[in-house]
C-alpha cells in the first residue's frame, strides 16, 4: 500500500534570512546575497574571492546542546526545530519519542573546525587539539544524529551525504519511509556551513565565478556570459507526514509530495549526463501520475557552470517533451549551498507555489544558445497559478533528484 505524503511545516536559514516573510521581502528586492571575502586573499592560488555567507549571527543555543554540534549541525537543528513548531508540534510531545517519527538529513561535510583538530595530529604531531566531541562534530551524520538526539526521536535515521543532492535525496527517502508505512512523520532536509575549501574544490575545476570586484552580477545561471558558481551556506528542513495522520491532528498542509525520482549517471564523477538526468525527472512525473504539461514551474539546479546548466536545461526540455516550462534558479540569490540547497529550494518552491509568485533568475541577460529553449523567468518575479511545481538537484557522482509538489 502507498500512503499519501504531505508537507506540514518547513523552515530555511540562508543569506536571505530565516523568517518566511522576511525572505520573500528580500526576494522582491531582486538583489543577490553574494559578497567579496577579504579574508580569502591569503589563499593566493585560489582565484575566486566570492561567497554568500549568512550575514547575521545564528540564534544562541544552550551550551549543553551545542557541545557536539559544529555550525552545520546547529543550522540543521535550528531549522528542524522551527519546522516542527510551524507544523504544530510541541517539542515535548510524547509522539516524537514513540518510534513513528524519524529523521532524514544530509550535508556534504561535517564541521571543518573539527576536521582541523584531527589534521593537527597528522600535520603537526599534536593530538592535544582533539576533544571528546571532535568526531561528533565532523562525522558525516552529524546533522541527522544531533536532530535525533536533541528532539528525542526514536524512529528511523537516514543520512544522505551526497553533496548537492543531500537535501533533496533526504526528502525523497523520507517520503518513501512514510509511503511504505514505516514512519508517520519525518524531519528531512540538508545543511552546509561555509568554508573556503568548498570553493577551492570548484576553483580547481575552473568552475567558480571570479567576478571578484562585481559580486552583484554573479552567479548568472543559464547566461551566455556566466563564469561559474558561488558557494553559499545555510539549511533547509521540511516536515513530511502521512496525510490521514496530519488531518487527524488538524495540521495545516502546505503541499503534497506526489513525485520523487532519483538515479545515477554511472558515467563520470563530475561531468553530468543529460540522458540520465532526464530519466530522473521522468520518474518523478510518472510517480506523480501527471503529464509534463501540468507542471507550472521548475526550480532549476542552475549552478551557473556551463556543463551543468546545459545538461540540466536539455534534460528538462526532454522530460517536458519540448515544452518551454517556466524555470528559475534560487542560486542566483544565495549561491550554491551544496548539501543545503535541496532543502532550501524545496521549501521555497512550496512557498512560491502557495503565493502564486515565482522569483526570477538574477543576472540572466543573454540565455546561452547551448541551453535548451525553456521559459527562463527574468526581470521581475512572475505570477503563476499552478497546482504542481518541480524542484531538481544534481550532484557530483552523477546523482540526480527530482521532487514534485502539489498545492493542497
Amino acid at each position: 500500500m502507498t500512503r499519501r505524503v504531505v508537507i506540514t511545516g518547513g523552515s530555511t536559514l540562508s543569506p536571505l534570512g530565516m523568517d518566511d516573510e522576511a525572505i520573500f521581502e528580500r526576494l522582491h528586492q531582486y538583489e543577490n546575497c553574494v559578497v567579496r571575502m577579504p579574508d580569502w586573499d591569503r589563499y593566493e592560488q585560489i582565484n575566486t574571492r566570492l561567497a554568500a555567507p549568512i550575514p547575521f549571527d545564528l540564534p544562541e543555543l544552550p551550551r549543553k546542546m551545542t557541545r557536539g554540534m559544529g555550525r552545520v549541525a546547529q543550522m540543521a537543528y535550528m531549522t528542524a526545530e522551527q519546522a516542527l513548531i510551524k507544523s504544530g508540534y510541541d517539542l515535548n510531545d510524547p509522539e516524537l519519542k514513540a518510534g513513528r517519527v524519524g529523521v532524514a538529513y544530509g550535508s556534504s561535510m561535517g564541521n571543518f573546525d573539527a576536521i582541523k583538530e584531527f589534521m593537527s595530529m597528522i600535520m603537526e604531531n599534536d593530538s592535544t587539539k582533539i576533544t571528546a566531541t571532535s568526531y561528533i562534530r565532523c562525522m558525516p551524520q552529524t546533522c541527522a544524529v544531533n536532530i535525533s538526539v536533541l528532539l528525542g526521536l526514536t524512529g528511523r535515521l537516514i543520512t544522505t551525504n551526497t553533496a548537492c543532492t543531500a537535501g533533496s535525496l533526504s526528502i525523497g527517502y523520507a517520503a518513501e519511509a512514510i509511503a511504505s508505512g514505516e514512519q508517520d512523520v519525518m524531519i528531512a532536509g540538508g545543511a552546509e556551513e561555509l568554508n573556503p575549501t568548498d570553493s577551492a574544490v570548484f576553483d580547481i575545476l575552473f568552475a567558480t565565478s571570479v567576478k571578484n570586484d562585481t559580486p552583484k552580477i554573479t552567479p548568472a545561471s543559464y547566461d551566455r556570459d556566466r563564469d561559474g558558481l558561488v558557494v553559499g551556506e545555510g539549511a533547509g528542513t521540511v516536515i513530511l507526514e502521512e496525510y490521514e495522520h496530519a488531518k487527524a491532528r488538524g495540521a495545516h498542509i502546505y503541499a503534497e509530495l506526489v513525485g520523487f525520482g532519483t538515479n545515477t549517471d554511472g558515467n563520470h564523477l563530475t561531468n553530468p549526463k543529460k540522458e540520465t538526468m532526464q530519466i530522473a525527472l521522468e520518474i518523478a512525473l510518472k510517480k506523480a501520475g501527471i503529464g509534463p504539461e501540468q507542471v507550472g514551474y521548475v526550480n532549476g539546479h542552475g549552478t551557473a557552470t556551463k556543463n551543468g546548466d546545459v545538461a540540466e536545461s536539455q534534460a528538462t526540455f526532454g522530460a517536458f517533451k519540448g515544452r518551454a516550462v517556466p524555470i528559475s534558479s534560487l542560486k542566483t540569490y544565495i549561491g550554491h549551498s551544496l548539501g543545503a540547497c535541496g532543502g532550501i529550494e524545496a521549501w521555497l518552491s512550496i512557498m512560491m507555489m502557495n503565493r502564486k509568485w515565482f522569483a526570477p533568475n538574477l543576472n540572466l541577460k543573454n540565455v546561452d544558445p547551448a541551453c535548451a529553449s525553456l521559459d527562463y523567468i527574468v526581470g521581475e518575479g512572475r505570477e503563476i497559478d499552478t497546482e504542481y511545481v518541480m524542484s531538481n538537484n544534481f550532484a557530483f557522482g552523477g546523482i540526480n533528484t527530482s521532487l514534485i509538489f502539489k498545492r493542497v
